[in-house]
């Protein structure tokens, strides 16, 4: 979406005063790029009732995350920009981590979760790329990378609080868009899937036949069986180039 979209002005803006009520209010198309509002639309009525249980729990006195301006924001990137899917499970449920996008924290935030720790590891092991003293993924996302969590949203303090009460359509239903586009020779669009842990193993399904790349989750309690050593960025890169798409430059900026 443009710049001077006013959701994505809130996204910008420490003050945001957005509610979840008020999310629920919003056109489809106010909530997303164009491409993937259209991709969506089969599911806006599931969409509107996760928005309306958010706007109860508001209601209800619950600190839910992340802010309601940024939900949405993985589906902000537009579709068929995707070239990369990596899936996450749900927000961070510490106050002041979760920013829309799956391992993504906020660049202010220290110390950094524990997964992304390991993630910054593996990429430093796999590629040579030293570990960023930030944890703002948002560069990548310009790149044509999609962090989406399979649940978007969670009550503050209780991970997985937000399971079953409906994302999991919406998710379904954004990979199956995703691994669905064409070129128009009729041919898939190139797409690889960067799939962490059981929960992220769930969408394989879904793709279409596009390549994935599965490991353990990085989280403390099983990147060590698996996930280290597994070489995620540089196989993911390798996928893309086979597809004849140029690969991820997975390397941050020093300060975001």
């Amino acid at each position: 979406m443009v710049e001077s979209d006013a959701l994505f002005e809130l996204q910008q803006d420490p003050a945001d005063t957005l509610s979840f009520a008020g999310l629920a209010e919003l056109p489809l198309a106010e909530l997303m790029a164009p491409d993937w509002a259209a991709a969506l639309q089969g599911v806006e009525a599931q969409l509107r009732k996760v928005l309306a249980f958010l706007a109860g729990e508001e209601a209800a006195g619950h600190q839910l995350l992340p802010a309601p301006s940024n939900v949405l924001r993985a589906f902000r990137q537009p579709l068929a920009g995707v070239k990369v899917l990596i899936v996450g499970q749900d927000p961070y449920p510490t106050p002041g981590h979760a920013v829309g996008l799956s391992f993504s924290v906020d660049s202010r935030t220290r110390p950094l979760p524990r997964s992304l720790v390991n993630i910054y590891r593996e990429l430093e092991s796999d590629l040579g790329i030293p570990p960023r003293v930030h944890g703002d993924l948002s560069a990548w996302t310009q790149q044509g990378v999609l962090l989406l969590n399979r649940v978007l949203t969670v009550r503050a303090g209780a991970a997985g609080s937000h399971r079953g009460k409906g994302w999991e359509e919406i998710t379904t239903a954004a990979v199956t868009a995703l691994a669905a586009r064409k070129a128009p020779d009729g041919t898939g669009l190139p797409l690889v899937a960067l799939l962490w842990g059981k929960e992220a193993e769930g969408v394989r399904p879904l793709l279409a036949g596009a390549p994935a790349v599965a490991s353990a989750h990085p989280s403390p309690l099983s990147a060590s069986r698996g996930f280290f050593g597994s070489r995620p960025f540089s196989r993911v890169n390798q996928l893309l180039r086979e597809q004849g798409a140029s690969g991820v430059t997975w390397e941050l900026p020093p300060l975001p």
